[in-house]
Formats: C-alpha cells, structure tokens, sequence
C-alpha cells in the first residue's frame, strides 16, 4: 500500500518522534520492529521500512552515473543513514546528526511518500508549500510530460 499523508509531530529533547499507527501499519510489514532513517532532498529525511529500504538499496546499486558521483552519493548516504529501533510507544528515535542536517526543531511533519516518509521541520515544510504548491498543476504537467507526449 502506498504511504499517504501528512502529520504534525512533536520532537522530544531526546530527539524521539512518534510515527503514526495508520502510517506503521501502511509500510506493509507483518512486524515492524526497525526503521530506515536517510538523509532525504530538500532538508528531509527519509524512513523506510526494510522491504522498501532494500529495495532502494539495489535501485542505488543499479544505477549508472558518473562514477565518482555515484561512489560520493553512496559513501555519503549510507554514512548517514541509520537503522532505528521502533520503541513500545511507536516512537523512533532520530540520531543528531540526522536532526542537525534536517534542521528539525521542536515540531516535525511527517509526509507519506509512496514508499518511504518524510520528516520536515515544520517551519521549513510550511515554507516549502508557499513555494510549490501554487505550481501544483505545473509540476504535475511537467513531471508526466514525458508520459502523454507518447
């Protein structure tokens, strides 16, 4: 099932952030013991469970780019991305130098995203929808242009 949504969330001092039952449920895994949590865009993060964070892990692997890119993109993602245990609360907890790279204060919103959620500081998602969501039509055109024009 496709991961949908968006929900605000607060970010304890201990840097734990509750993820949602609806969205615990939809990463369709019979039990969810573990997380993925990667550096995302746009100041995000990106959790996965651990069906969809293999997945990516051999969409990444199969990937054909300028190798030194690749092999920088690789070291510095999976430097960075951390596996989180999920605790009794549903609750993960987000390892500092993941928070400092999100900039995420004390309000996060959580966005289902097809496979994967991400975290955004509240202030900064806000901003990003300012931004983007007056060009939704526009966005949507150009992001499918390639599918209609054949």
């Amino acid at each position: 099932m496709a991961l949908t949504g968006t929900f605000v969330r607060n970010l304890d001092q201990k840097h734990r952030l509750a993820i949602p039952k609806r969205l615990r449920e939809d990463f369709g895994e019979s039990r969810l013991t573990h997380l993925f949590v990667a550096p995302g865009t746009d100041r995000s993060l990106s959790v996965y469970g651990s069906t969809a964070f293999e997945a990516l892990a051999a969409q990444l692997t199969a990937h054909t780019g300028p190798v030194a890119d690749s092999r920088n993109y690789l070291r510095m993602f999976y430097a960075r991305a951390e596996r989180v245990e999920i605790d009794g609360q549903g609750r993960i907890r987000i390892p500092e130098r993941l928070v400092e790279l999100a900039g995420l204060q004390r309000s996060a919103v959580l966005l289902g995203v097809h496979d994967h959620v991400e975290i955004w500081d509240e202030g900064h998602w806000n901003s990003f929808i300012q931004e983007h969501a007056p060009k939704f039509d526009e966005l949507a055109n150009r992001a499918f242009q390639s599918e209609s024009a054949g």
